[in-house]
């Protein structure tokens, strides 16, 4: 089982209509540190780990789970927000890069039963 490493770009919805704010984004599977969880890296934060079946879920309908909430916005963009004690993060993913994302993820290490 190999490492999944992916960059891509998201946008940081801010409160600020002019404002769009593209950010780099790491997106990482490690299926020897742990089989069921995918990290998200956002620039000057912590990467946020969660199941990598809440991933799957939140790309067709809202879903949470602790601190991280995930929902499909129209047909082919997905947020997710991330609740910390410095505050919330809200990026824009082109679904399509979460899906190439987790479809090399199941290539490396297979749904664990």
């Amino acid at each position: 089982m190999s490492a999944v490493e992916q960059y891509t770009r998201a946008h940081l919805v801010t409160d600020s209509p002019d404002e769009h704010v593209v950010v780099p984004v790491a997106l990482r599977y490690d299926p020897e540190a742990d089989p069921r969880a995918v990290r998200v890296g956002l620039p000057g934060s912590h990467d946020w780990t969660f199941s990598r079946e809440l991933l799957e879920q939140g790309l067709r309908a809202p879903t949470e789970s602790g601190d991280i909430s995930i929902w499909p916005c129209g047909r082919v963009q997905t947020i997710l927000e991330f609740h910390s004690a410095q505050g919330v993060a809200v990026v824009q993913f082109d679904a399509s890069a979460l899906i190439r994302f987790l479809r090399r993820t199941y290539a490396a290490a297979p749904v664990p039963h």
